[in-house]
């Protein structure tokens, strides 16, 4: 079983470099449905409510993967490429305090 999952992960992995931005997209996609479902559960609705799950499967596909995929290719550009551990840190704060009340606004409205 776990070379199952092993070949799956090396094949995410090639697909994230040869086509970056789909793959991000489709993971979105993805979790945002398995977010909704879990949250569908946990509140109590017996039947899935799938324009909702649709809906949450768009935004991530059509907004959250596209948008965190070029927001990082920028914070890269920001910062040169650089990879230690303080440029990481001012990259995750820049985003918290920039792209993440955005992105929660966005998906409230």
């Amino acid at each position: 079983m776990g070379s199952i999952a092993k070949k799956g992960f090396q094949n995410y992995l090639i697909q994230l470099q040869q086509h970056p931005l789909r793959t991000k997209a489709i993971t979105a996609a993805v979790l945002s449905a398995l977010s909704d479902i879990v949250a569908q559960k946990i509140t109590g609705i017996k039947r899935l409510q799938m324009r909702r799950l649709l809906l949450k499967v768009l935004f991530g596909f059509a907004y959250l993967g596209p948008f965190g995929h070029f927001l990082h290719l920028l914070l890269d550009k920001l910062f040169k490429g650089k990879k230690d551990t303080a440029t990481v840190a001012k990259k995750v704060v820049l985003e918290q305090v920039t792209s993440s009340p955005w992105n929660n606004l966005l998906f409230m409205i």
